[in-house]
């Protein structure tokens, strides 16, 4: 026997109770992360250790940044996948498709940011770009800007090291995002893509976006909680099981000469040491929250955070599958110089 249409639930009456019930789970975290420190302190009361060791101090700071990364982390990836629910692939091409180069790149990068991609995503990305039209240029803005700049990144720096610098690191990876695709788009490397990119038939990038309740775009956004927090948190935990170590053991005198602003060949060295490195922001963050309390400089871990994000190895040979390696070298080229510049300056005035 049917429902009658009348039992139904309206979109409006289910966009209303999912908005209530999301408001009093934010009430809950509220209430969760302001007493983070009273946790911190209680389960390290448990045990025998005490602050003021190295051990003890490490635990403290396992305990206190654990929770505190998964809970704002958590809260910004839902925020992220509510504003995704307004952006479809489709509706990605078709906002960058017939762009100039400039502002093409700036909006790319832009996109980047709150658009649902990584590198594994790169290889299909880039054809449909490549298929409407999208120019080479805009298209590398907007695959440096996804991966490097994104929610995990963004949160972790505001959960450890405040506004500040999360968005001094949005500006700067934007910055090298949007340099690096115009300086590679004035090289006019189209050449250099693999022959069968080239061969896709052009297509008309269109919208097809629906407009969807409230009820249904605050789903999507616990979907994506599930998703990206339910594969990140291992990361995020070992991340920070490595920053405590080194919060509590690693003599400052060390890592201050070899990653202070005063030894110019840290940058380069951090951004040699980064690329190989198979990581993401989950669990690279926490690492350089130590290395800043340890004395690192600013700029030193800035550039190893944006090369261990935006250039590692898995993403040079998944790209290899559309793009020639003189192509590939360019790239890796163009945006490894512009880490190392930003490491370089940060060191200079801070």
């Amino acid at each position: 026997m049917s429902t009658p249409a009348s039992a139904l639930p309206s979109p409006g009456s289910a966009s209303r109770r999912a908005l209530f019930v999301t408001g009093i789970l934010l009430a809950l975290w509220v209430v969760a992360y302001a007493n983070l420190a009273r946790f911190a302190d209680f389960a390290l009361g448990l045990t025998p250790l005490e602050r003021g060791t190295h051990l003890g101090d490490a635990v403290h700071f396992f305990l206190y940044d654990t929770p505190k990364v998964l809970l704002l982390l958590s809260l910004v990836v839902f925020a992220m996948g509510v504003v995704r629910s307004f952006f479809s692939p489709e509706r990605t091409r078709a906002l960058l498709a017939g762009r100039r180069e400039g502002v093409g790149n700036v909006l790319a990068a832009a996109l980047g940011i709150v658009t649902p991609f990584c590198s594994c995503s790169a290889v299909p990305l880039f054809i449909g770009f490549v298929s409407a039209g999208v120019p080479l240029g805009v298209t590398l803005s907007f695959l440096i800007a996804a991966p490097m700049v994104n929610e995990i990144a963004l949160a972790l720096l505001f959960a450890l090291f405040g506004w500040k610098i999360a968005a001094l690191y949005l500006a700067l990876g934007l910055a090298v995002a949007v340099a690096a695709g115009w300086i590679i788009g004035r090289l006019n490397m189209e050449r250099h893509l693999e022959d069968w990119v080239l061969a896709v038939p052009k297509t008309k990038a269109t919208s097809t976006d629906a407009r969807l309740a409230w009820h249904d775009r605050i789903v999507a956004g616990r979907d994506a909680l599930v998703d990206i927090v339910g594969r990140v948190w291992p990361y995020i935990v070992a991340g920070i099981a490595i920053g405590a170590a080194i919060h509590g053991f690693a003599p400052e005198e060390m890592l201050a000469s070899i990653m202070g602003r005063d030894a110019w060949w840290s940058v380069p060295l951090a951004v040699a040491i980064g690329v190989p490195m198979y990581s993401n922001a989950a669990g690279i963050v926490p690492v350089a929250e130590a290395l800043l309390g340890k004395g690192a400089a600013l700029g030193t871990v800035l550039a190893f955070m944006m090369s261990v994000i935006a250039l590692s190895l898995p993403e040079a040979i998944i790209l290899r599958k559309v793009l020639k390696p003189r192509l590939i070298a360019v790239f890796f080229g163009v945006v490894a110089t512009g880490i190392l510049l930003v490491g370089w300056l940060f060191n200079l005035v801070t």
